[in-house]
């Protein structure tokens, strides 16, 4: 049980610091004249996608995003099933073991269901908002 732990506290430090460059490292556009157009070719949208009708637009990349971040989550959740299914049958019947093994995959589904309706409301607005 306690080998697991360390083993995800190791996963989650080793992942913090491989996004922490993404995170702090990126530069302020605050200070230039023109940061509404740095900011859409940051994203990947040509100059003038920001308002204009051809090209990609802005709901396309946050869907895309949207759709990036929801597979994301939706294989830490498969890992955190199998990890949780491991410490069951590890658990050996020890009741302590039997309910963090089930308080877990309450705590993944109850995320996933967050992240379903967290799609669910950012679609809704992309929709209502372009039409």
């Amino acid at each position: 049980m306690k080998k697991i732990y360390k083993f995800t506290q190791t996963i989650l430090f080793t992942l913090s610091f491989v996004f922490m460059p993404i995170t702090f490292c990126s530069p302020a556009f605050a200070a230039i004249s023109n940061s509404a157009n740095y900011a859409c070719n940051g994203v990947g949208l040509d100059s003038n996608a920001c308002g204009a009708t051809n090209g990609t637009s802005i709901d396309s990349v946050l869907t895309t995003v949207l759709d990036v971040l929801s597979w994301i989550v939706g294989v830490a959740a498969l890992i955190m099933v199998i990890i949780s299914g491991f410490r069951y049958i590890v658990s050996g019947g020890d009741e302590a073991g039997v309910r963090g093994a089930k308080n877990s995959l309450i705590y993944i589904v109850v995320g996933i269901v967050i992240v379903a309706a967290a799609q669910i409301i950012v679609q809704f607005v992309i929709h209502k908002s372009t039409s």
